[in-house]
């Protein structure tokens, strides 16, 4: 009788850590008009239909994140926030068509490689890239990583260290041709990275990144202890501002972490993703629909 070998798996390849969700990243804009014509226009992302729908805030869905756009001062993230998007071409038109819009702000694009790189009207960078089973697994529409500038010098491995010790997190330091890294799983499908910066960082503005944690509590009380909590939001929120050494407590850098838990009633909120290239000469029911994944 032939014996029938059992199958052997990689389970840590599905573990998560303790980060379950890169929920949004949030800027503060200016001007909402120009915002619109950068992120709607120009990327071909959607405005949520539902909430934040006026004039003083937008939340823009991209795939199963968000950017929060509150219209209010100027805020730049330091670093690049990447998309995956299905037609580069495409996106190149809807940029350049775009631009008329943007006229005297720092709005640019360029197409390098197998990427698009873009800049928006107030200097924040994005990157975007074609869907890539091998890199991004099923993602269609996404953000799959946001990646932070940081000083010169900074410890990578205390970074790391951080996000295992104190947030839960499933963490380390890898390299590839730009050099070492650290980084952090923020869901099945992204990351925070973080990487040194060539040049000398702007003060810290207050721009954010929210994430959601499934073990809640024990990262508050951990950041508690350290002093580290920014603000008590409410039951289903803190924030916290510093990325500290374990040892020492000494901040490695700093950009805000707005912290939620699974039972905050927005968690695996379903966005509403739209076709950017479907408009009003070529519309065909059922196609309007953007998809945020590729079938299996």
């Amino acid at each position: 009788m032939d014996t029938v070998a059992t199958p052997v798996f990689d389970r840590s390849q599905e573990d998560l850590g303790n980060i379950v969700e890169l929920g949004h990243v949030n800027v503060r804009v200016p001007d909402q008009s120009k915002a619109v014509a950068f992120y709607i226009m120009g990327l071909g992302l959607t405005r949520d239909p539902y909430l934040m729908a006026g004039l003083e805030n937008m939340w823009v869905n991209v795939g199963r994140g968000q950017f929060h756009l509150p219209t209010r001062g100027t805020e730049v993230l330091r670093g690049t926030t990447a998309l995956v998007m299905p037609d580069l071409e495409a996106l190149m038109r809807r940029l350049d068509y775009a631009k008329k819009f943007l006229e005297g702000t720092k709005f640019s694009f360029k197409q390098v490689g197998d990427v698009v790189e873009a800049i928006c009207p107030w200097g924040n960078r994005i990157r975007v890239h074609e869907p890539d089973t091998a890199k991004f697994g099923p993602m269609r529409v996404g953000m799959p990583y946001v990646e932070c500038d940081i000083e010169a010098g900074t410890d990578l491995e205390g970074i790391a260290r951080f996000y295992r010790e104190i947030i839960g997190g499933i963490a380390g330091v890898a390299s590839d041709e730009r050099g070492a890294y650290a980084w952090v799983n923020t869901s099945a499908e992204s990351k925070v990275t973080f990487r040194e910066s060539k040049t000398k960082l702007p003060e810290y503005d207050g721009h954010h990144l929210q994430i959601t944690l499934a073990d809640f509590s024990g990262p508050h009380k951990k950041l508690l202890e350290r002093g580290l909590i920014s603000e008590e939001s409410d039951q289903h929120q803190y924030r916290f501002l510093d990325i500290v050494d374990v040892d020492t407590n000494k901040p490695l850098h700093r950009i805000e972490h707005e912290t939620r838990s699974m039972r905050h009633p927005m968690f695996n909120r379903v966005f509403v993703n739209r076709n950017p290239e479907m408009n009003n000469r070529n519309f065909i029911p059922g196609y309007e629909v953007g998809l945020w994944a590729m079938p299996a």
